[in-house]
């Protein structure tokens, strides 16, 4: 089946910012990141307080690993048709470079999404009171035994591949072909999620996601929230731009068809 790239979107687009769309998709963007937070850090706090003192209680690794890849399948599932299902900076931010939305909705939806973080990780200390503080907030900090930079090297190779697996899922020339890809594309999305936890949980408690990071850090408000959180805005967003280069500069050329076709026109002229 012959396929066309569908063009780039503009930088800026002030019409964007007219269109009751925008802001519904804003809406998704904020409530999905909400339920992001609020379900994963309860399950955070809720295995620290259950497994303290009892090695074998609580959900484990394993379960937390769970509960952030299945609420992203979810999520993904439930507002990709209404705002594209980001609910991660870094995957915004991959996406804006890939020209694939527009500056000014990138911008609202990264404020969307760490508004909807620190309102989700806020739920969780209102019914979690008791153990919320106790048990550290569910905030992503580099663990003992391991350096910064380890930290930071963690967060860039998980980012890259959760990114890469979004591109790779949502790949239109990919859905041109079988349709059946758009429907099954947020179950590798929440996969990869799953998978990158039981790697990094560990090493940084895994943020792979900004918001993921500020929200708790927010809400927590203690020293020890705000000393690795740099790791997990740089980490991420160097992932999420080496992921959109690799997709779409090496595997699908985009680039090179677009420089090749310039080069085309002009000689023809």
């Amino acid at each position: 089946m012959d396929y066309q790239d569908a063009p780039p979107k503009a930088l800026i687009d002030r019409k964007e910012i007219t269109k009751w769309s925008l802001y519904r998709a804003c809406i998704a963007e904020f409530v999905a990141t909400l339920l992001f937070l609020y379900i994963t850090v309860l399950t955070v706090i809720g295995y620290k307080s259950q497994s303290h003192g009892h090695e074998c209680g609580g959900v484990g690794i394993l379960g937390v690993a769970w509960s952030f890849g299945g609420m992203i399948f979810i999520l993904v599932y439930c507002t990709a048709g209404l705002s594209g299902g980001h609910i991660n900076p870094a995957v915004t931010f991959a996406l804006l470079l890939a020209r694939k939305v527009t500056l000014v909705r990138a911008v609202m939806y990264m404020a969307s999404q760490c508004l909807g973080a620190i309102c989700g990780v806020g739920l969780v200390r209102a019914f979690q009171r008791a153990f919320y503080t106790k048990y550290g907030g569910g905030v992503n900090v580099v663990s003992d035994g391991y350096s910064k930079s380890t930290g930071l090297a963690a967060e860039i190779v998980g980012t890259f591949f959760l990114v890469y697996t979004v591109f790779s899922a949502t790949d239109a020339k990919r859905k041109s072909r079988d349709p059946h890809v758009s429907i099954l594309a947020p179950l590798p999305i929440g996969f990869a999620v799953f998978m990158v936890h039981l790697a990094t949980i560990p090493i940084t408690g895994t943020g792979i996601n900004p918001a993921r990071s500020l929200g708790p850090a927010v809400i927590y408000n203690k020293p020890k929230a705000w000393d690795d959180q740099w790791i997990f805005w740089v980490g991420p967003f160097i992932g999420a731009a080496i992921a959109a280069f690799y997709h779409q500069c090496i595997l699908r050329c985009s680039a090179g068809k677009a420089l090749g076709s310039s080069r085309g026109t002009s000689s023809g002229v």
